[in-house]
């Protein structure tokens, strides 16, 4: 084979023939390139002007020859990220440098990102011939070691150079000694959270760490441990990486000195930015959106948020099906047909189309099943209360408290997402209705929660809202904003609403009072049966008037007063 890689335009037929003349070349596995390759290479960059690149394979053949420009050049396709754990890619890169410069970032992320055997340069005097030599390979992670390569030299062309194989090998060796020693702090593996946000804005910072932190709990939630957090403050955001490109070559470096197979980053990418980041690594890489609806993919058990959750995801996936496809080019049609046919590509958005179609045709008819149940429940003549709040706040929790349950309650984000309904009986004989419903999380996915709208028709059948807050969280006044948006966006603001404020007993006696002194909320430990009983009594009074005129001091208005 000879095909010449990378920028061939305009090159004359010598230029082109001394190209082809690189794949006669043979490297023995003790040399990291012979006289004669360094021989071919610097004269086929006299010829071109540019720069030109030889990958070694480890059997001694050249397994491509690339021409870039002036000061660098681009690799073809050689495959994913890792061809197997703990081992390189059995090919090492030698090129050279015109102007007698050392490697550079771009050569470095080759090595690193590509898992090359090793990256080398023969750097080039003003007449075009070697003058020096360097190289560098990967190392293993070590205590100290700030990089995950090590670079040697420049040094005089013509030096004595290490044995080749047996450097490799002994890297590999502790490479594989390494990720067989690996423990793996999470079922899928680690992830590095990126976050970009605007310089101008006030706070940006302490937001950028309070998003982080709530990132990191969906990471943790969804199976994921969290390596490393990376925050960039820009005057404007980049359209086709988010971050800058060189922001972004940095934390595939650090990914891969950590070992990290996922990026996760704070907010939606659009499919551009979503395309433009995969161009540039490897890696498997998530927005926001995409984790929580891993997280409800997870999460969901009934058929209902099953299907919820399917569409939620289609419809998020849909817009982004545009991105390159190795097997567009194949058109169907056949005999019968009219024209060329359909793209793969317009046949998967077709039948992405058809299937949300038919799951919103599902969950209509899901939805008119859970409508029949309702009215049976509302003929029983019991009061409906909905518990409602951010995502883990207590909800589960406190409803197991208050009627024995027995539902899934976790320390995660979204542990539980089919709502249930318990009977709650209350001091002095009387009972109502308890339902819990889906917690809410700030800018929640539009698709996600269109789909799971319906979900809150328990909240919207209430009588009572019971509003949940986790009195602990610092930032619990901008969750009780959150749930104060969803809530007016589902009709629900003037809704009477009881607010509890749960896990207090994390709190020192002096934020309790202050908390108390600016809320007439109800504030408990859902581990605490006294204070649970308190609520009971609570939730009595309230229930013992009417509803629709409840005193301000027994159902909260929205604003807190």
């Amino acid at each position: 084979m000879t095909e010449i890689y990378g920028n061939t335009a305009g090159l004359a037929p010598s230029a082109l023939r001394a190209l082809e003349r690189i794949y006669r070349r043979r490297v023995p596995l003790d040399r990291i390139a012979t006289p004669e390759l360094i021989r071919s290479l610097t004269d086929a960059s006299r010829e071109t002007g540019r720069q030109v690149g030889a990958l070694v394979h480890r059997s001694g053949s050249i397994d491509s020859v690339v021409v870039g420009h002036a000061t660098g050049l681009m690799l073809p396709d050689i495959g994913r990220l890792r061809a197997a754990e703990g081992r390189f890619r059995a090919l090492r890169l030698v090129h050279t440098h015109l102007y007698n410069e050392p490697l550079t970032q771009d050569d470095l992320v080759d090595l690193t990102r590509l898992r090359l055997d090793l990256v080398a340069a023969v750097l080039l005097d003003r007449e075009g011939e070697p003058l020096r030599f360097t190289y560098a390979y990967n190392v293993p992670a070590a205590e100290g070691r700030e990089r995950p390569y090590e670079i040697v030299g420049p040094v005089p062309h013509g030096q004595p150079q290490p044995d080749f194989g047996a450097l490799i090998g002994s890297l590999e060796a502790e490479f594989a000694r390494q990720f067989k020693n690996r423990t793996r702090r999470a079922k899928d593996g680690l992830a590095i959270l990126v976050h970009v946000g605007e310089k101008q804005r006030s706070g940006a910072l302490a937001t950028a760490k309070s998003r982080l932190d709530e990132l990191a709990a969906l990471a943790e939630t969804a199976g994921v441990a969290v390596a490393d957090r990376v925050i960039q403050l820009r005057d404007r955001l980049d359209p086709n990486y988010l971050l800058g490109a060189g922001k972004l070559e940095q934390v595939v470096m650090r990914a891969i000195e950590l070992d990290v197979e996922t990026l996760i980053f704070d907010c939606n990418l659009s499919p551009a930015q979503a395309h433009g980041i995969a161009s540039r690594t490897d890696l498997k890489v998530l927005d926001r959106t995409q984790l929580i609806l891993d997280i409800f993919a997870q999460r969901a058990e009934s058929r209902d948020g099953k299907l919820q959750v399917e569409l939620a995801q289609l419809k998020y996936t849909l817009p982004r099906l545009g991105q390159k496809d190795d097997a567009l080019s194949r058109l169907t049609g056949g005999i019968g047909g009219r024209g060329p046919g359909e793209t793969k590509l317009e046949l998967g958005r077709r039948r992405a189309r058809e299937r949300i179609q038919r799951l919103e045709r599902e969950l209509v008819q899901i939805g008119k099943q859970r409508g029949v149940r309702r009215q049976r429940r509302n003929e029983s003549g019991l009061t409906r209360i909905a518990i409602v709040g951010y995502t883990n706040a207590g909800k589960s929790t406190l409803l197991n408290a208050l009627t024995h349950a027995g539902v899934l309650a976790e320390n995660k984000l979204f542990a539980t997402l089919d709502p249930r309904a318990r009977r709650l009986q209350l001091p002095g004989g009387g009972a109502v209705l308890l339902s819990d419903t889906v917690g809410l999380i700030r800018h929640m996915p539009e698709a996600l929660f269109a789909a799971f709208r319906a979900t809150f028709e328990e909240a919207a059948a209430s009588d009572l809202l019971l509003e949940v807050i986790d009195a602990s969280n610092p930032e619990y006044d901008e969750h009780v904003g959150t749930t104060d948006e969803v809530l007016a966006e589902l009709g629900l603001a003037e809704r009477p609403r009881l607010r509890v404020y749960n896990k207090v007993d994390r709190l020192t006696p002096e934020e309790r009072d202050a908390l108390a002194e600016r809320d007439d909320g109800v504030m408990v430990s859902a581990l605490d049966a006294g204070s649970v009983q308190a609520l009971r009594e609570r939730l009595a009074t309230a229930v013992g008037a009417p509803l629709r005129y409840v005193d301000e001091s027994v159902a909260l208005s929205s604003d807190g007063a």
